[in-house]
């Protein structure tokens, strides 16, 4: 075997074990296989152009002769971004452990308590600094928190506010600028009115449902907003503050002050900087919103035995139940960075933090005091990190960046400097010196900060936070190691098992590719700083790009929206966007199969457009005379059609191109959900089909880790004629020449997991990436095949093959009593966590096993699958005390002195011999989820508690 070969170790299979799947499924090699599965028409009729594959070795000293072409400077920038400490103990266990990186979304409770337990300490960290009463479990970065704020606020309106259309929305002139730009994207299309100003100005009119705060100001401002608050409670105008984590430390909470909503960035709660991503966002409101929160929420219920159990809260406010009534359409969090941001709190305490705090404070306040002694005035009255003082910022900047410096220059007599945790003494003489330098000053160095910090008492934090005790236990490296890998022992990862879940493609993420992501140089980097000074990553993210436009068939690409969700809503706008510029302002019909991702109808509402849904046949596929009659219907007004492909069924559709055809004919574009490109790379690709824009999930086609729920990266690749209007930012220019404004934060979105599908792409080359979708395609049909006569397969191709996955019927089994949800709970016994259930067909388990799993994984699952079929048969509907209706059984029940159940302890935990070798235990039984939303609880037990306990 070629060790040099990254492909032989990205594809599970063996060559030799290649051939006996073949075998075992009919077909004599894999260009059968495929011709049997793919459509004729939409094959590609030549090799991908890409880049020579390299090899792992070859690639190392490839993207670190990159990362030295990034200059580090000390950036004092903020606008939302500044340097962290990223505590080597949570950069070890978290960031670089495949047990928390490999992880998938929390949908199973039962073998996810960890990381639930992780997400409810961030919440609780969440809840307690901002004063509020509910936090989620994250959301994608601070300006996509702050619309969502936005649409909440609409949502809430008063009934007379709803009957008066008041669609007016106030935003602080001094919200950050990347913020602002997002909520223009986000109001059109759903009819709000933004009106930006200045909020001691504000006449608080009852033309407005509500408002945006920005604490501490784009400009390092610390306004008193308790009389504001308080007017806009009298006009029944609800209020949101966008505000700065660490700052909450020292500054009195927005909930104490009144907001309804909270929202901001944990970034700086060490989390690396990443040139913009991705960080993990935040979003806190009263409880009686619960119903309207964006995103996922942890909650408190209890498990069969009545014990504590953690699981994913009010579900049923989600894009695959509500559809496009749904709350939003984000169905991901940053769970990754939250983990890791809530373990910072749970390692420093509340007293550390404070100590954290305090310093910056000092530090701005030490600046200003010697910048001051220069005859430079500071402008801010109140301020936590960031001061400005008036001088000729061109000089300033000359001088800045000759000792690599960067600051940020509002205007050409303004510059602010933004401190941080990372700034030392050391650093802030060379700041002094700088404007020294400018000025032709001599100064004295400093060898102390000030002693007091210089907010006024009237600002000040007077309410407790962080009281829990799981806050404050974990402040030694030994014990806080040890919690770590408490909780990720109770989670299931990949680095356990084969983790089949169809839609979600839970490959590999090899450790080549994730490496980098430590390198400081690549951290380090701050979003809004020149591109001159990212040399490295604007190689990176432009030739990703031009990858993912060839692998697309397209002819532009932006990386900017960093999940799935967002990059659906960029590709509706992009083609809005188009039919604006073309006077066709009156195409709003957005056509979506039933059988559409859950996502879809949601983002096409966000986008202003009226979803109109087209039937499938009994086959499972696209009605096409259903869908031609709609078309045609509409054809005045025709914006789009949203089509997954291969479809959700897990099928490819041989009238795809049919069915973009009379799209277009009828006046409108094709938005291709990307889900399942991965059965598309190399073989076929949306442009070849005929779609106009796709959407590419990085964390499942391109090897971005699921991070237990997040991070994602969704791009968007479209045709000609929609790249003048890919998205731009408002600081570092975008996109198009026609640019619709920011979709996410960044210019760039979650930069630095950016390199992780770089490398993916550049270690394949072509010929791995279509080996990797002929490998997938190869071990979905033996899987298929293992299972027939226990399973039946719903739906497969004309020619009787399945695509990359596949939809196994489990409705059947009801008259044995037997539901999917029991299949899914007895599988981990098995050491496996369950296919996709119930989506998009209620009653089945959707079936996914990637081109990573090897022939013995595949195999190990349908040994257990087969095992499970056999115990269904066992059941019946009159007698729920089975193997099947008690799964998942935990250690504890296994070593209990008692044991009354029909069947034995060898039955319950080791029903094939392979799981004794690596047994995984969950630590809690079934989880009561209609308990859990009965009685809300989303937050950690409040000290008292505990010492009642004790």
């Amino acid at each position: 075997m070629r060790t040099d070969v990254f492909s032989l170790r990205h594809i599970g299979p063996r060559p030799e074990e290649k051939e006996e799947m073949l075998k075992a499924i009919g077909a004599e090699n894999i260009d059968q296989l495929i011709y049997e599965t793919l459509p004729d028409g939409i094959k590609l009729k030549k090799a991908l152009d890409l880049e020579p594959a390299l090899s792992e070795y070859e690639y190392a000293t490839h993207i670190n002769a990159l990362a030295n072409k990034n200059k580090l400077f000390k950036t004092y920038i903020g606008l939302g971004y500044h340097e962290s400490k990223i505590p080597a103990v949570i950069q070890r266990n978290i960031l670089e452990n495949p047990g928390w990186y490999t992880a998938y979304t929390p949908y199973q409770a039962e073998i996810a308590q960890g990381r639930l337990e992780a997400l409810l300490n961030f919440q609780t960290m969440i809840s307690d600094l901002t004063g509020m009463e509910l936090a989620n479990a994250s959301l994608l970065d601070e300006s996509t928190a702050a619309a969502e704020a936005m649409t909440l606020l609409a949502a809430v309106r008063s009934r007379d506010q709803k009957k008066n259309d008041v669609v007016r929305f106030f935003v602080d002139k001094e919200v950050l600028p990347q913020t602002l730009s997002v909520l223009e994207t986000r109001a059109l299309p759903v009819g709000v009115e933004l009106v930006v100003g200045n909020p001691q100005e504000f006449d608080f009119s009852s033309e407005f449902f509500g408002a945006l705060l920005q604490y501490p100001s784009a400009s390092g401002e610390v306004h008193d907003y308790a009389g504001f608050i308080a007017k806009a409670k009298e006009a029944d105008i609800k209020v949101a503050v966008a505000a700065d984590i660490m700052s909450l430390v020292l500054l009195e909470s927005p909930g104490h002050l009144g907001a309804d909503v909270v929202v901001g960035t944990t970034q700086r709660f060490g989390i690396p900087l990443g040139y913009g991503g991705p960080h993990a966002a935040y979003f806190a409101t009263r409880e009686e919103y619960k119903r309207n929160i964006p995103g996922r929420i942890i909650g408190v219920t209890k498990d069969r035995n009545g014990d504590r159990a953690l699981r994913m809260a009010l579900q049923t406010r989600e894009q695959h139940i509500k559809r496009d009534k749904a709350t939003s359409n984000i169905c991901t969090a940053q769970v990754l960075l939250a983990v890791m941001a809530g373990m910072y709190g749970v390692y420093h305490g509340p007293k550390g933090l404070e100590y954290i705090a305090t310093k910056i404070q000092r530090t701005a306040a030490t600046l200003a005091d010697a910048l001051e002694s220069l005859g430079l005035y500071q402008l801010n009255s109140a301020y936590f990190d960031t001061i400005r003082v008036k001088t000729d910022a061109a000089t300033v900047r000359k001088y800045a960046e000759a000792n690599e410096i960067n600051f940020y220059y509002p205007d050409a007599e303004t510059v602010s400097i933004a401190v941080n945790e990372a700034t030392s003494l050391s650093d802030l003489n060379k700041v002094i010196s700088v404007f020294a330098e400018a000025l032709g000053k001599e100064f004295t160095h400093l060898e102390a900060l000030v002693d007091e910090i210089t907010i006024p008492e009237a600002l000040g934090r007077k309410t407790e936070f962080m009281t829990n005790e799981v806050f404050n236990s974990y402040h030694s490296e030994t014990e806080l190691m040890r919690y770590i890998k408490r909780l990720e022992r109770k989670d299931l990862s990949l680095n356990h098992s084969m983790i089949s879940l169809g839609s979600c493609t839970m490959k590999l993420n090899a450790a080549a590719e994730m490496l980098p992501l430590s390198d400081a140089r690549w951290g380090g980097i701050h979003p809004f700083v020149p591109v001159e000074q990212a040399e490295g990553y604007q190689t990176v993210l432009k030739k990703l790009e031009d990858q993912l436009t060839e692998i697309t068939g397209f002819a532009g690409t932006s990386l900017q929206p960093n999940s799935g969700a967002q990059g659906e809503y960029a590709g509706l706008m992009v083609i809005k966007a188009y039919h604006e510029s073309r006077n066709d302002h009156h195409r709003n019909i957005c056509l979506i199969p039933s059988s559409a991702h859950g996502t879809n109808p949601a983002s096409a509402v966000m986008a202003g457009m009226q979803v109109v849904v087209t039937k499938a046949t009994d086959a499972g596929n696209i009605d096409v005379d259903d869908l031609r009659e709609k078309a045609e219907k509409y054809k005045d007004n025709l914006a789009a059609l949203m089509v997954t492909y291969p479809s959700t069924h897990g099928v490819y559709e041989s009238a795809i191109q049919e069915i973009t055809s009379i799209i277009h004919e009828n006046g409108g574009q094709v938005y291709m959900d990307g889900a399942n490109m991965n059965a598309q790379v190399g073989l076929t690709n949306p442009g070849k089909i005929g779609a106009d824009v796709c959407h590419l999930n990085l964390h499942k086609t391109f090897a971005i880790p699921h991070g237990g729920g997040g991070p994602g990266v969704g791009p968007i690749c479209v045709a000609e004629q929609l790249v003048p209007f890919l998205p731009t930012n408002p600081v570092i220019k975008t996109g198009g020449e026609q640019a619709i404004s920011a979709i996410s934060a960044a210019p760039w979105g979650s930069s630095l997991v950016c390199l992780i599908s770089y490398a993916y792409i550049k270690m394949l080359g072509a010929e791995g990436l279509k080996q990797s979708t002929e490998a997938a395609i190869l071990n979905a049909n033996y899987i298929k095949e293992r299972l027939k006569g226990a399973f039946e397969v719903l739906y497969s191709g004309e020619k009787g093959r399945a695509a990359h996955e596949m939809i196994i019927d489990c409705r059947p089994f009801k008259d044995n009593g037997i539901e999917v949800v029991d299949i899914a709970k007895r599988l981990i016994d098995y050491g496996f966590h369950s296919p996709t259930v119930s989506f998009p067909v209620a009653g089945t388990m959707m079936i996914e096993p990637t081109e990573s799993e090897s022939k013995q994984e595949l195999d190990r699952f349908c040994d257990a699958m087969i095992s499970i079929r056999k115990e269904i048969d066992q059941a019946t509907a009159d007698n729920d005390n089975n193997v099947l209706k008690n799964a998942p059984h935990t250690m504890h029940m296994l070593t209990a002195e008692t044991w009354d159940l029909p069947y034995t302890r060898q039955q319950a935990a080791y029903p094939l011999e392979y799981v004794a070798d690596n047994k995984f235990w969950p630590s809690v039984r079934r989880v009561d989820d209609a308990y859990g939303d009965r009685n809300l609880i989303c937050t950690c037990a409040p000290i008292e508690e505990y010492m009642e306990e004790a």
